[in-house]
């Protein structure tokens, strides 16, 4: 609510919003209430049974002795005894609030604990070297682990060859995520299989597999650091020039260099930089990557037009020579693609070139002049 307070407002949803506080803060009171209150009487508690105990041995043991049956000794050992086992009591009754705090973090900890493990891959011997990029798509199917019955890509298969470009398209919830995740091996096929350079992917480390791919996502990840930093971040041995280079092809280099420090300049919350600017410096970190492959999401969404212009110049550098994998929503994008793979319900309904696409008058082809229609209704 915090974080969205602007939208609230916007939707003056102030008064909802309050009242809904209202019953949660009074929930947390009552509950810390009655947490405080058992915490506190446990002390008094155990300070009354104690002294109950002395006041029961004081004159059971008095009518005993009135009636000669013991003597005072006994009574003496007794209350000794009472006093040895209130204090353990006393500990008790001091360590039940942190318990039950204990209880509580344990459940999650062990919820946690127990998930199910990855698999080792310790014993995996065989490497993905020298990248050519052929990357072929092999009967694939997938279901997420949390719902195996409801499986989302079917019988999925494609080859790409080395240096192509390939654009994935089609509507939302079609699969086109869920293909990079398979490819990237953040999820394994559920069946069939996929193959780099003719290597299975399951075959090798999911690590080795990793480093093969650039990424720029459509949510962009800057962490609070230098822009050089940022724009090098796990990335050895490159120097100034061709770190320039990149965001000159990017068209962040005067920007970069009117921050006050500039590429020394240091990234956080309050820095003046703009979603479009982030999305280029992740694009810049990604051509200086140098990665054998890329992957590139909806890339240039959070930019304007005319940015999206020198974007897409900057991107088909990048791509030159490459073989890269596109997520597009704007079809306009990816008409330079080598193939066109269009997605529906977890299948490849069409594929090929834009040209090719457009001739069939498919589902591509009803995508695009929807597309295209409404952007003159826009203008």
């Amino acid at each position: 609510m915090y974080t969205g307070h602007d939208v609230i407002r916007i939707l003056d949803a102030e008064e909802d919003v309050k009242e809904k506080f209202s019953s949660m803060n009074k929930a947390v009171k009552n509950a810390n209430f009655r947490s405080q209150f058992l915490s506190g009487l446990m002390q008094p508690l155990m300070t009354f049974i104690g002294n109950l105990s002395y006041v029961a041995v004081c004159v059971v043991g008095a009518a005993l002795i009135i009636n000669g049956q013991i003597s005072f000794g006994v009574i003496t050992a007794f209350l000794i005894y009472t006093r040895l086992f209130e204090s353990p009591l006393r500990q008790i009754s001091q360590a039940m609030t942190q318990v039950q705090s204990c209880a509580a973090a344990a459940e999650r900890v062990f919820e946690f604990l127990g998930e199910e493990e990855m698999e080792d891959e310790s014993g995996k011997s065989e490497r993905i070297e020298n990248v050519r990029g052929e990357v072929e798509f092999r009967n694939v199917k997938f279901a997420y682990p949390n719902a195996p019955e409801k499986e989302i890509i079917h019988n999925f298969s494609v080859k790409v060859k080395p240096g192509q470009k390939v654009a994935i398209v089609g509507p939302t919830g079609a699969g086109k995520t869920t293909m990079v995740n398979l490819l990237m091996r953040f999820f394994d096929p559920t069946g069939g299989s996929i193959l780099i350079d003719g290597i299975p992917t399951e075959n090798v480390p999911r690590s080795n597999v990793h480093s093969q791919f650039g990424m720029v996502l459509q949510d962009t990840w800057l962490f609070e650091g230098t822009v050089r930093e940022n724009l090098l971040y796990n990335t050895e041995g490159v120097s100034d020039e061709k770190m320039i280079e990149a965001c000159k092809a990017c068209g962040i280099h005067h920007f970069i260099e009117a921050l006050p420090h500039g590429y020394d300049s240091l990234l956080h919350d309050n820095t003046a930089i703009s979603a479009g600017q982030k999305q280029l410096m992740t694009i810049a970190r990604a051509m200086i990557q140098n990665s054998p492959m890329l992957i590139l999401d909806e890339a240039t969404s959070s930019v304007d037009t005319k940015t999206e212009m020198v974007t897409q110049q900057a991107m088909d550098k990048l791509t030159d020579k490459r073989t890269s994998f596109v997520i597009a929503h704007r079809l306009s994008t990816i008409k330079n693609a080598d193939i066109i793979l269009v997605m529906r319900n977890g299948d490849i309904v069409e594929q090929g070139n834009h040209e090719e696409l457009l001739r069939k008058n498919g589902f591509y082809a009803e995508l695009y002049n929807s597309q295209f229609e409404q952007a003159q209704a826009q203008a």
